[in-house]
């Protein structure tokens, strides 16, 4: 006999929301990666092209921290794209021990094919789910977010 679980804290853990939230973040992740590969690229490599192109030349500290990652993660996406010739490092005016990140007019092109896929993708994702739901599992996320950096905080 199978029980009817009323209320999801009495779910197994693969059930439960923090799960869900993990489980669904791989396969969105994979989505992107899957679609992104003609270019070459995976979801990361796209999201810090992209980001460079949009916001202009920085150096890899600034860009690893506005986008979230650690410096050496950054370093190594960054050699990659350099070495795809879609972004190049070029020596700071007037300090030649920094280095920025910047896009090459060659990324142009990718950038907007990266564009396409995104919009693409994200209009089959959200299929079926009304923007009001979408602006609730915002708040919702962002609220977890906050909590999760509270938590993060007390551990340091």
């Amino acid at each position: 006999m199978v029980r009817s679980v009323e209320h999801e804290l009495d779910s197994p853990p693969w059930r439960r929301v923090e799960s869900t939230l993990m489980s669904t973040s791989r396969a969105i992740r994979r989505a992107y990666d899957i679609r992104l590969a003609p270019l070459e690229l995976n979801l990361s490599e796209a999201m810090l092209l992209a980001f460079v192109f949009e916001h202009g030349p920085m150096t890899q500290t600034q860009l690893a921290e506005r986008v979230g990652m650690g410096r050496a993660a950054t370093g190594a996406l960054i050699d990659g794209l350099e070495a795809r010739g879609v972004v190049e490092r070029q020596r700071q005016v007037g300090d030649r021990r920094v280095w920025l990140v910047a896009a090459t007019p060659t990324s142009q092109a990718v950038v907007a094919e990266i564009a396409t896929i995104d919009r693409r993708l994200r209009d089959e994702l959200r299929a079926g789910i009304t923007r009001a739901e979408r602006q609730q599992l915002a708040q919702t996320l962002l609220r977890l977010q906050g909590n999760l950096a509270a938590v993060l905080a007390d551990e340091i």
